[in-house]
């Protein structure tokens, strides 16, 4: 078995490899490349299950980062458990191949309850008095606690919202060094999130994403150094990349407004109650699954959505085929954005009405993604005396509300999800090694047996 490490880099995509990112310029002009025509959805979980079982959305049932659980009438995101996956992992493939395989997977998605031999995914803690402690979980139990008395405590608070950074990048790769230096596993999985922050902030401007860009650039830089040096086949690759948009499509708003949508008064605030709504959408970037309860308004519903601006493709029961996407978690309509465009998840009409969580990072409450969680309210006259002061009461110990997120999507000015028209914009694959690559565009689906060829070649 040769030795093998993938490393994500979230959002790489051609376009954006270049004069910023000196390193990664260099290192893949040496490389065999090809580009990755992306999944539908072009999202991270998505995305990352698509690699790991060779199979479409269809057969391993991840259909977006979050879906609606019909059985609970519920609508989830970023669910963690491995079991969700309704296909075969490539770790499992790999072992019977070969019972001495081991793998490390180093934050790539639904790590948690797997079976791979070590695994270290975020995890906060929620005491009962209402706090976010940030910390990780792993497998072996134990390898947390040493990585964190190693590393320090996983900047949970970089990894997502407003502070979004290098930090937890940097971390990322540093344990999975450290576990490189302690298991040393056959196959090591690297998950490295931080382009996604600029690029949805910004889009593709190189004035505002150069830092961000040098930044990966370095860390890349040092992981791909040490893994060559302990003579492993690196294997370079994204899920997506993201593109420019402008225009936020208020989806739950529109069915609101004809009368499909029932909210719920929480305290005088509303919250959307998706098991008695009769249409609604669960909207992940540029991809959006709408549900609707009684199939007579099948025609009202795709008449609405035929009449909304930003709205590319309506995919029904052959539609979802034709994309993979034909599986029971998936919405009875599947809506895909125009090159402008993204979807929210606001349903309420009112910004006085909005859910207290509409104004925080509740990426586990809110019935939908929620880019606009990268950014403070604008309108705060002392931003960090703001948020300093919540930080004050959290550390005293009192409960807080962590509102300092704004309501306007217009802010967001990058976004994936739909599958780009350029294939500059769409994710990239480098290896080192020429049978890998001999192809220059690759489907999603063909990943896994590309890494199971370079960790069992001859």
């Amino acid at each position: 078995m040769k030795k093998t490490v993938v490393i994500d880099v979230v959002a790489l995509s051609s376009r954006l490899i270049g004069e910023h990112t000196p390193f990664l310029n260099n290192w893949t002009s040496k490389s065999h490349q090809a580009s990755i025509k992306p999944v539908l959805p072009a999202v991270t979980t998505s995305a990352q299950t698509t690699y790991l079982t060779g199979k479409w959305p269809t057969d391993h049932g991840i259909v977006g980062n979050g879906w609606y659980f019909k059985d609970e009438c519920e609508i989830k995101f970023w669910r963690q458990s491995n079991k969700l996956i309704q296909a075969e992992n490539i770790w499992d493939l790999a072992k019977k191949k070969n019972p001495e395989f081991t793998v490390s997977n180093m934050f790539w998605w639904y790590n948690m309850y797997s079976t791979a031999d070590y695994q270290v995914t975020p995890r906060p803690l929620y005491p009962s008095d209402g706090r976010k402690i940030p910390d990780c979980h792993s497998h072996p139990m134990d390898l947390r606690d040493k990585l964190q008395d190693e590393l320090g405590q996983f900047p949970l608070f970089s990894f997502w919202g407003p502070n979004a950074n290098i930090a937890s990048t940097k971390w990322i790769a540093e344990a999975s060094k450290k576990v490189d230096e302690w298991k040393n596993p056959t196959l090591t999985l690297i998950y490295l999130p931080h382009l996604d922050y600029g690029l949805q902030k910004y889009g593709i401007d190189f004035s505002k994403i150069s830092k961000d860009l040098n930044e990966i650039d370095a860390v890349c830089e040092d992981l791909i150094t040490y893994y060559e040096n302990q003579g492993a086949e690196v294997i370079l690759l994204s899920e997506y990349g993201i593109t420019s948009v402008s225009n936020p499509v208020h989806l739950n708003r529109v069915f609101r407004k004809a009368g499909l949508i029932q909210v719920k008064n929480e305290l005088g605030l509303e919250t959307l109650d998706a098991g008695t709504s009769r249409a609604f959408a669960v909207v992940d970037h540029q991809l959006a699954h709408i549900h609707v309860k009684d199939k007579e308004d099948m025609p009202l519903v795709k008449k609405l959505l035929e009449e909304t601006p930003g709205i590319d493709l309506i995919l029904d029961e052959d539609g979802k085929k034709e994309y993979h996407l034909d599986h029971e978690r998936s919405g009875d309509f599947v809506v895909v954005a125009d090159k402008d465009s993204w979807f929210t998840y606001y349903f309420w009409l009112d910004d006085a009405k909005a859910p207290d969580y509409a104004r925080c990072v509740a990426i586990h409450q809110k019935p939908g993604y929620d880019p606009v969680e990268l950014f403070v309210n604008p309108e705060f006259k002392f931003p960090m005396a703001k948020v300093g002061m919540k930080v004050l009461k959290k550390k005293l110990g009192f409960r807080y509300l962590m509102d300092v997120i704004p309501l306007e999507a217009s802010l967001v000015k990058g976004a994936h999800g739909r599958i780009p028209e350029d294939a500059l914009d769409h994710p990239v694959f480098f290896s080192k090694n020429k049978s890998l690559t001999e192809s220059k565009t690759l489907s999603p689906v063909d990943i896994q047996n590309l890494i199971l060829n370079q960790v069992f070649a001859e």
